[in-house]
């Protein structure tokens, strides 16, 4: 099963019975799509099949890869709604979305960013100034792979992989992945390491991408305390760290249509649920997906 049966019909309900917007139908359309992609990835062909705790390690990887709260929270009115519908018509015996749970707290859940506020901390970056082109790169890289701040730490110069416009990245249990970076992000890192990366050398300084003024790797902290200044002049009245950029990587190319498991791929997780073994995904597709869906790509 790829898209989903009555799916049509339910947004004619939408529209015609219940008088719902053309941007609500089609934010409805979109989250059943993309659950149908993802029931389909699973191996389930019928809507029958489908039960409440394939619903809740939907919900559960939408959490893992870093969904904004009130995109979850939709994607459950919605699965509620059509479900119910499903079962109206007489496609379903029992409604698996009966005992499903809406988030309780946004307490849990990843702070994000959006799209302008992101675009407000770039701006604030003044790369006249000594390290403002390497913190414009930075940043930037964070944005465009989701890398973690350790990761990032760790990155050098051969990780990058510039004619094939990806990056590779060690994880936890130093697990590597390849991970599409974009034109944007590969631009500023060359403009870095042209300019200001060789003012920053010592004779003791290994292959590492981002250094300070030592000549040293930056640390977790020393990254945290960069990035804080920025969304300060920014004036973004969140609690935003590196990781916030990590999840709002994750966020923006799901809410722009990628599929949840090349998500999934990219930021580095060995299992989309728990239970379920890992999958590989093909690198060209990570980056037709990245090129397609990433904000920073697109305004490229």
């Amino acid at each position: 099963m790829d898209k989903l049966p009555l799916l049509d019909e339910f947004i004619a309900y939408l529209k015609l019975e219940r008088t719902l917007s053309e941007n609500t139908t089609v934010s409805y359309r979109f989250d059943l799509t993309r659950l149908g992609n993802y029931l389909h990835q699973q191996g389930i062909k019928w809507l029958r099949e489908v039960t409440g705790d394939h619903l809740s390690a939907y919900l559960r990887a939408l959490y893992d890869v870093g969904l904004a709260a009130t995109s979850i929270q939709r994607t459950v009115s919605t699965l509620r709604g059509y479900f119910a519908f499903a079962a109206v018509e007489g496609a379903l015996d029992t409604d698996p979305t009966v005992l499903l749970e809406s988030p309780r707290s946004t307490r849990y859940l990843p702070s994000v960013l959006t799209i302008e506020e992101i675009e407000k901390i770039l701006a604030a970056i003044n790369t006249t100034k000594k390290g403002g082109v390497r913190d414009r790169a930075m940043i930037e890289t964070l944005y465009a792979t989701g890398m973690r701040v350790s990761e990032l730490t760790a990155f050098s110069q051969e990780h990058i992989l510039r004619e094939e416009g990806l990056v590779r990245i060690f994880g936890k249990g130093s697990k590597e992945r390849l991970v599409p970076i974009g034109e944007v992000a590969l631009d500023w890192i060359k403009r870095y390491e042209e300019t200001e990366r060789p003012l920053l050398v010592k004779e003791y300084t290994d292959s590492t991408v981002f250094l300070n003024a030592r000549g040293r790797a930056l640390t977790r902290m020393g990254v945290w305390k960069i990035l804080r200044s920025y969304v300060t002049m920014a004036a973004i009245d969140k609690e935003v760290s590196p990781h916030t950029f990590r999840h709002s990587f994750a966020t923006h190319l799901l809410e722009g249509g990628a599929d949840l498991r090349a998500v999934q791929e990219m930021l580095g997780h060995a299992n989309i649920v728990t239970t379920e073994i890992y999958t590989h995904v093909d690198r060209e597709y990570l980056k037709e997906v990245h090129r397609s869906f990433h904000p920073r790509f697109q305004k490229k």
